[in-house]
Parts: C-alpha cells; sequence; structure tokens
C-alpha cells in the first residue's frame, strides 16, 4: 500500500502505534486505555483525533458493530521504513554517515551501538 501523503502527527502517531500494537481491530476505548499514560484525553478528544486519521487514509472505521472497530490501512514496518528514508533524505541528504556522526557526537549513541552496527553491516554483506 501507499503511504498517504499527509504525515502524522505525534498524537496521531501514538494512535497508531497502539493500534498496530494491537493486531487486530480496537475500539476507541481501547486506544484511549493503551495510551493514557502519554495523554489524558477524554474519549471525545480521541475520537476527533480517529476522525482525522480515518479521513487521513491511515485507519479504516468499521461501524457494524455497537462500538466503531479500528484497523490499520498502513503497515507499520512500511510507514516506519517511509518515514525514515524521508528523515535521512530532509535531515541529512541521505547521507547515513553524517546522520550517524551526529548521533554519536550528541551522544544518543555509543561506542556499543556502533560496534553493533558494524555487526550488521558484515552479517548484510555475508547475505548479499
Amino acid at each position: 500500500m501507499t503511504i498517504p501523503k499527509k504525515k502524522l502527527s505525534d498524537s496521531e502517531l501514538e494512535i497508531m502505534l497502539a493500534v498496530w500494537d494491537a493486531g487486530r481491530p480496537i475500539t476507541g476505548s481501547e486506544i484511549l486505555q493503551q495510551i493514557r499514560q502519554k495523554r489524558t484525553w477524554a474519549l471525545s478528544t480521541l475520537m476527533t483525533v480517529l476522525t482525522r486519521l480515518v479521513e487521513k487514509g491511515y485507519l479504516a472505521c468499521d461501524r457494524s458493530t455497537r462500538n466503531n472497530l479500528y484497523s490499520p490501512l498502513v503497515e507499520e514496518e512500511e510507514y516506519k521504513e517511509e518515514e525514515s528514508r524521508s528523515f535521512l533524505h530532509r535531515m541529512y541528504g541521505n547521507s547515513l554517515p553524517s546522520l550517524i556522526s551526529c548521533l554519536y557526537k550528541s551522544g544518543a549513541i555509543g561506542d556499543k551501538d556502533l560496534e553493533e552496527l558494524q555487526d550488521f553491516l558484515d552479517q548484510a554483506q555475508k547475505e548479499e
């Protein structure tokens, strides 16, 4: 599937993560329970954001039952891949070394992370 052109806000992403994590159609009340640690929203606020996600093409809403059931129209991995490509392009001109350098200099990643990255690269080259 094609990722919708409209980007997700932070709050929309939190909702999508809850829907993806459920692995099944999920009600608004269930989503509210999952995001309660991060958001103290009323159900009406959540419903407004869910409506926006349906309009943007990220969620489908099944209204055939007593409670609306929400299902993802975009797979989590597909979304993450597209957002990662977009971020790398916008922020670092598609330069992975620039991204890694920035993360290392800022302390966001350390030597252990670089070792894990090297192991990943070595394994990826073996699989080619």
